[in-house]
């Protein structure tokens, strides 16, 4: 009985330490964060706005502006104005965490 429970002990650690070999690593977290700059913040936000508002409108708000603050980026269309002076509506916003790449909120001013 004895020779039996060592031998399963045995097999079952052989096992495990097989398995946790052949896992890769689950998680790769970069040093600057997923979203490292504001390039990549923009592009993220073009990404999830196109879906929602559509292409159209949401290329007639180039260019795209993102500020970074407290490891959140936040991402603004540009409202189109064709008379250069102040024009009525609103613009997109995103924020997206710098360290995730998660999207913390998505909205679009009227």
């Amino acid at each position: 009985m004895k020779k039996r429970s060592l031998a399963v002990a045995l097999l079952a650690l052989a096992f495990a330490t097989a398995y946790a070999q052949t896992q890769p690593e689950l998680t790769y977290k970069p040093k600057d964060g997923y979203v490292p700059n504001a390039e990549t913040a923009i592009k993220i936000a073009e990404a999830v706005l196109i879906p929602v508002y559509g292409e159209k409108k949401v290329l007639s708000e180039r260019p795209l502006k993102a500020a970074l603050h407290d490891g959140v980026w936040t991402v603004e269309g540009t409202l189109p104005c064709p008379t250069g002076k102040h024009c009525l509506g609103g613009t997109a916003v995103v924020k997206i965490s710098k360290d995730t790449g998660q999207i913390l909120n998505m909205m679009h001013f009227k």
